[in-house]
Order: C-alpha cells, then structure tokens, then sequence
C-alpha cells in the first residue's frame, strides 16, 4: 500500500508565517495519507466468499457424512435384524428338526411294537390254525358218522315206508293217534285220543325226534316217568320197530291219566 507524504514540515518551517486569517489549520498541516480502504474491502470481500465457500462445502460435506452416516446405521440395523431373522428360522428349523426326529423314534417304536404284535398274531394264527386243522378233521370224521347214520336211518325209513299204508290207517285208527308237524325240522308229533275213559277227547302226545340214527323223545303231554320214556326209546333205537313203540308211549299215557 502506497503511502504518499507532503513536504517536510522543515520547509514548510521555512516559510514566513501568515497573518491570522490566512494562517492554514492543523489537519492541513498533517500529512495526506491513503490507507487503501477499496483494496481492503476488496480483499476482505474476496475472503468473504472464499470463507462463505468453505462453510457451505464444509456443511455439505458434513451433511453428506452424516446422510452416509445414517445410511451406514440403517444398513447395519438391516443386517442386524436379518441375522436375528436368520437366527430365529435357524431355531425353528431347528426346533423342527429336532420334533421330526422325536416323531420319526416314536414311529419307529411304534413300528417296532406293531412287528412285534404281528409276530405274535403270526405265530397265535399259525396255533389257531394247527387247531383249526386238527378239529376240521374231527368235524369231518363226525360229518362222515353222520352219513352213515343218516344213511342207516335212511334205510331204516325206508323199511318202514314199505308197511302198507292200509297198515298205517289201521294202527292209526286202532291207536286213536295223529301224526302232525311239529313246526321243527326232523320232528314228528304224535298225538293220542281216547286215552281217558272219562275224557275221550284229551289230548296226549310227545314229539319224536328224527334228525339223527337213534331216535330220542323231545316234549311230552302229559309228563310222563323219564325212565319209563327212555326205556322205549332205547328199545326202538334197537328193533326198529315203531309200531310196538306207539302202543308203549300210549300205554304210559294211560296209566299216567289213572
């Protein structure tokens, strides 16, 4: 900056005073100085700029760090959570892991507890069956008895069916008897009247049962003595003989009427 001076005051000491009213003041006696105020305030204003240039850097920069900042933060809370995230389906999985393979012993247990059951209803089935095998046997030696007995009875029957029917009127008249149905598969009913002498229309009479070889006395009207009964019986079973049977059965009837 350029400082400009006037003359010394040496000469201007030189000079012959002037009279009052000419006399200069003091500040014209002071020395003329440029101080160059416009160059400062264009320095200043130049600083200024520069100054306010920095500021709005420096606060955009420290926007933008702490925008990044924030985005740094969130990021990590982000990945925070989606690690607990993943921890939590890690516990779940798991968790599941751990019931499918609690489920997958129980299965197994129970499996191994049907094998065993099944062994068992195995090893029941192939007994059952050996006594199975063993009573179809015996049931069907029974079943071949029976052929021979039905074919005994058959025959036996068939004897009896040879008796001339004039024979059977004749025995049914002289025994004042009825042969009916007993409503049951192999019976015959027998029934007697005139048995009583008081009450000739009472009714007596028993059921036969022929389903099998020996014959057998199932229901009788009035009761009757069973050994009594049995006795026939036995002695049909061995003759063969119905008609002497008939008059037996009908003669305990009219003695059990006395």
């Amino acid at each position: 900056m350029a400082t400009t001076f006037e003359p010394s005051l040496s000469t201007s000491a030189m000079r012959a005073p002037y009279s009052t009213a000419e006399a200069p003041s003091m500040a014209d006696s002071l020395p003329s100085i440029n101080f160059g105020f416009e160059e400062l305030r264009e320095r200043m204003a130049r600083f200024s700029s520069r100054f306010d240039d920095f500021i709005e850097k420096g606060r955009k920069r420290v926007l933008e760090e702490r925008n990044q900042f924030r985005m740094n933060i969130a990021e990590l809370q982000e990945d925070q959570r989606q690690k607990q995230r993943d921890i939590e389906i890690t516990h779940l999985k798991s968790s599941t892991h751990a019931q499918t393979l609690s489920k997958e012993a129980a299965e197994t247990t129970e499996m191994h507890s049907a094998i065993n059951a099944l062994t068992s209803t195995k090893q029941t089935h192939q007994s059952t069956n050996a006594s199975l095998a063993s009573e179809i046997a015996a049931v069907k030696k029974q079943i071949a008895s029976r052929r021979a007995a039905q074919a005994s009875h058959r025959q036996a029957l068939a004897a009896q069916s040879r008796i001339n029917p004039s024979e059977l009127q004749f025995w049914e008249s002289h025994l004042c008897m009825a042969i009916l149905g007993a409503g049951i598969p192999d019976r015959l009913k027998f029934a007697f009247t005139h048995v009583h002498e008081k009450e000739w229309e009472r009714e007596c009479w028993f059921e036969l049962g022929t389903g099998t070889r020996d014959y057998s006395v199932h229901a009788v009207r009035p009761k009757l003595e069973r050994e009594a009964v049995d006795g026939l019986v036995d002695r049909l079973n061995e003759t063969r003989e119905l008609v002497g049977f008939l008059k037996g059965m009908r003669g305990l009837f009219v003695e059990a009427l006395k």
